[in-house]
């Protein structure tokens, strides 16, 4: 995300259960931009952003340092406006229990349950990096998104 935020700003990272195409990208990126210009905190603007990231992670984020920041409400606006695309293109952005990593080329998804079988297969590793979308914040985002299997949370499902 190059948007110029503090690295406080508060980010919330949803996962696609599918790939995205260039042009769902660019559409996707579109309905960020709306959402983003016309989302509000109590009547106030909030200083939003949203992007696609990787093809499968739509990535929301505000500047609450420099702006008003994300409530209760603001945040259900933007869990039905995630769900309304979700729906729209076709693909579940709620499922936690599919965890991502990348393989050297592309990102993978796997089931929480087919973990095990990948490790003991040889398909991942413990230095394979896995993307953990819990990360809070822009600043946590660029240093710990993406963590080897090992020192990531997921790692307690390979046994």
């Amino acid at each position: 995300m190059t948007h110029n935020f503090s690295d406080q700003s508060r980010i919330w990272i949803y996962q696609s259960a599918r790939e995205f195409s260039e042009a769902e990208v660019e559409t996707i990126n579109m309905h960020l931009a709306q959402f983003s210009e016309k989302w509000v905190s109590h009547q106030r603007q909030l200083i939003a952003h949203g992007e696609v990231l990787h093809r499968h992670f739509v990535v929301l984020m505000v500047d609450d340092i420099q702006g008003n920041g994300a409530s209760g409400c603001s945040i259900d606006a933007s869990l039905k406006f995630m769900k309304e695309l979700g729906k729209a293109f076709q693909t579940d952005l709620f499922n936690r229990l599919d965890f991502a990593y990348f393989d050297g080329e592309s990102v993978k998804i796997v089931h929480k349950t087919e973990l095990p079988k990948l490790l003991a297969d040889g398909i991942v590793s413990e230095e394979t990096p896995f993307f953990d979308n819990l990360v809070k914040n822009k600043g946590a985002l660029k240093e710990r998104w993406m963590v080897p299997l090992k020192d990531s949370w997921h790692y307690r499902f390979t046994k």
